[in-house]
């Protein structure tokens, strides 16, 4: 799942970053609102979480013009605005929750599971790689039908791999997608690898190595 946070106060966007990360999402991030359209215009994501008070464009404006752009990922405002009439303006130009700060980690992950559940397409995606399955919304992991309990980064790794299906990835590719600018060798990368073989594919049949490269989820 990939998640774009938009929030012009560095701590506070630091702070969120990590904590999604540790719940498996992947992050990216945006300390202005025409970063954060840039972002949005560059690639798909499952949830955008904005900030309202922003440098160059705010929240409400980055909002406005990606729906003027037909682009409906679930958004999230996170803001210190409290005032009813800026959260009746929020969900009129299209927002999915809206959020006052200060607020409980635990509070918006679990309205970010609320509106992946709501919403249509790739985040209710169910991924099927023989008897492997995720549900991509519940983040739910399944083999032959058995549930198979994963860590966050065990999952986060999974996922990336099942939605790049047959495709080589880099360890340099996959430390940017999962772990983004924090500091992790690659051998991090071949540890998981092994726990998730172990957990689901002891033959190394579908979760290959690609000499040279790195790994590939095999159909």
């Amino acid at each position: 799942m990939k998640i774009l946070l938009a929030e012009d106060e560095p701590d506070l966007n630091n702070i969120i970053a990590k904590k999604l990360k540790l719940e498996g999402y992947t992050v990216d991030t945006a300390f202005d609102g025409e970063q954060a359209i840039e972002k949005i215009d560059d690639k798909p994501y499952d949830v955008i979480i904005l900030d309202i008070m922003m440098p160059k464009f705010d929240g409400f404006c980055v909002l406005s013009t990606i729906r003027g752009n037909n682009i409906n990922t679930p958004v999230i405002f996170l803001s210190a605005r409290e005032h009813v009439g800026d959260r009746v303006r929020g969900l009129d130009l299209g927002a999915s929750d809206y959020i006052v700060k200060p607020f409980s980690f635990e509070e918006l992950i679990a309205r970010i599971r609320a509106v992946l559940r709501q919403s249509g397409g790739k985040a209710s995606a169910l991924i099927t790689v023989a008897t492997i399955q995720i549900d991509t919304a519940s983040r739910v992991v399944r083999k032959e039908d058995k549930l198979v309990p994963l860590s966050a980064k065990e999952y986060a790794i999974l996922e990336y791999l099942m939605t790049n299906i047959n495709t080589p990835l880099s360890r340099e590719q996959i430390q940017e997608e999962i772990w983004g600018d924090e500091d992790h060798t690659s051998n991090m990368i071949d540890v998981y690898i092994r726990h998730l073989r172990k957990k689901l594919d002891p033959d190394c049949e579908y979760i290959q190595t690609v000499r040279g490269v790195g790994y590939m989820m095999k159909r």
